[in-house]
């Protein structure tokens, strides 16, 4: 390596110190949600453990790696612990907001899920999901992302569950779902998460959302709570336009050639990504009671490939005047929440919770998102300081990523994970000796629940151990 590099490679280095400090300010943020010091001090470790380089992630190999002697504190922190998992969220979430906050902020919710080996796991359904290709044993939640100019983050989450499991007793009962929710939609949920939103101070200008968000209820909460909202709709979507009511691509078929402009959307590692864009005038259909129904800008956009002539249809409503140029910028932006899926699950572990229960769900995907909201923010952070430093050595650096701002913080603030000799054969014996007797308490469950009618097992509706 040359001296040059040396250099440069030097003034790449994140501000460890002041990283450490806003670190230990959003653990103190969130302090007040624990009624116990011992609990509030796991859920530290548990935090910082989460941005380990661990092989596995599971509450046996985080406890190895932070100095537990078992994973008891791990297990007792996500389900039986006194602390408010919700209230940590908002306080994250507010504190994640007030620094990437540029005064233009827009929501962004979709959909992820995650694979499941067994239906014991709460809300596990056999159900669509792209993120795992398709229709399989999965659980599915959606998420709400603040973006911004600065930087963007995952604030919200709602576990989805499909209406045969949610009206299924015996599972809610064995996994601890609160007997007053009930089933509710994909768009339901992300409306839920927009109102706490609200109720918690996060302003925004738009929402923005997929195909399965395009729907009139959630297009009529986001005027409602005063959004302009930019989502894709499908093919036979109606609209109005004019005296004529019809499907969005037949409102696109009678657009003249004139009305077509070419717009950059933004550059890969393949080049510059161009497309064809127009916009249609179209009459509201869902203004909110007591709203007048002219107000504001309500469009359809029309997305055309270059090549394949593949069209994509997005209705839009904003509160004021809007130009094409704004919104294509927005139907860009949508996909940083796909980059917050990617990288939540990549770095934090979003989707690596062995747990079965309500409580511990909530509690794994909470910590996970506090640590993958500091690791954001330090990123955004990091990226506004390169920018203001003009200095000519990182000119020929690309801005830092979560991934590469992870790597620099293993070294300077996180602690390596613990491998001294006498740790790890403790663990050794530990795991062992565990594993034997889970083996012996399956060969006994097995024999029991062959001998024993199922009826008898769940008298009064409730499981019968041996």
């Amino acid at each position: 390596m040359t001296q040059h590099q040396n250099e440069t490679a030097a003034s790449a280095t994140v501000d460890h110190e002041g990283h450490e400090i806003a670190f230990r300010g959003l653990l103190a943020s969130v302090a007040g949600c624990f009624a116990r010091c011992e609990t509030r001090e796991t859920f530290a470790r548990m935090t910082r453990g989460m941005l380990m380089e661990l092989e596995d992630v599971n509450c046996w190999s985080l406890a190895e790696a932070i100095g537990e002697r078992g994973p008891h504190r791990l297990h007792h922190l996500l389900s039986r612990a006194v602390w408010d998992e919700e209230a940590v969220l908002e306080r994250t979430a507010a504190w994640a907001v007030g620094l990437l906050d540029d005064g233009d902020g827009i929501l962004i919710a979709d959909e992820t899920g995650d694979a499941k080996s067994s239906t014991d796991a709460v809300a596990a359904a056999r159900q669509y999901s792209g993120s795992v290709g398709g229709v399989d044993l999965c659980q599915v939640a959606v998420h709400l992302t603040f973006a911004s100019s600065a930087g963007h983050c995952l604030i919200g989450r709602r576990l989805y569950f499909t209406q045969e499991w949610a009206a299924d007793e015996e599972r809610r009962e064995l996994t601890g779902v609160p007997d007053e929710l009930c089933f509710a939609t994909k768009p339901q949920l992300a409306a839920d998460m927009l109102r706490a939103a609200r109720r918690q101070g996060i302003s925004a200008s738009f929402f923005l959302g997929d195909e399965v968000y395009g729907g009139r209820e959630l297009r009529t909460v986001c005027r409602e709570l005063g959004l302009g909202y930019v989502v894709a709709v499908r093919s036979n979507h109606q609209v109005t336009t004019g005296p004529v009511k019809l499907s969005v691509a037949k409102a696109a078929a009678r657009l003249p050639k004139h009305a077509w402009q070419r717009m950059r959307t933004g550059a890969g590692q393949k080049g510059v990504r161009d497309y064809d864009w127009a916009m249609i005038e179209v009459t509201a259909d869902d203004p909110p009671d007591g709203h007048d129904r002219d107000a504001g800008t309500s469009v359809l956009l029309v997305r055309r490939h270059r090549y394949t002539r593949t069209v994509s249809y997005y209705h839009c409503f904003a509160p004021g005047p809007v130009t094409l140029a704004r919104l294509v910028s927005l139907v860009c932006l949508r996909w940083r929440v796909e980059d917050d899926f990617q990288d939540a699950k990549e770095i934090c572990h979003l989707d690596k919770g062995q747990v079965t229960c309500w409580n511990s769900w909530h509690r794994w995907s909470v910590i996970t998102l506090v640590a993958y909201a500091f690791l954001a923010v330090t990123a955004a952070l990091e990226r506004a300081a390169q920018a203001t430093r003009d200095d000519p050595r990182e000119a020929d650096l690309v801005p830092l990523s979560s991934h590469e701002v992870l790597r620099l913080l293993r070294v300077l603030i996180i602690p390596p994970p613990r491998r001294d000799r006498d740790h790890l054969l403790w663990w050794s014996t530990w795991r062992r000796r565990h594993q034997h007797r889970a083996r012996l308490c399956h060969r006994h469950w097995h024999a029991y629940a062959d001998a024993t009618p199922r009826s008898e097992r769940f008298s009064n509706g409730y499981l019968q151990l041996p």
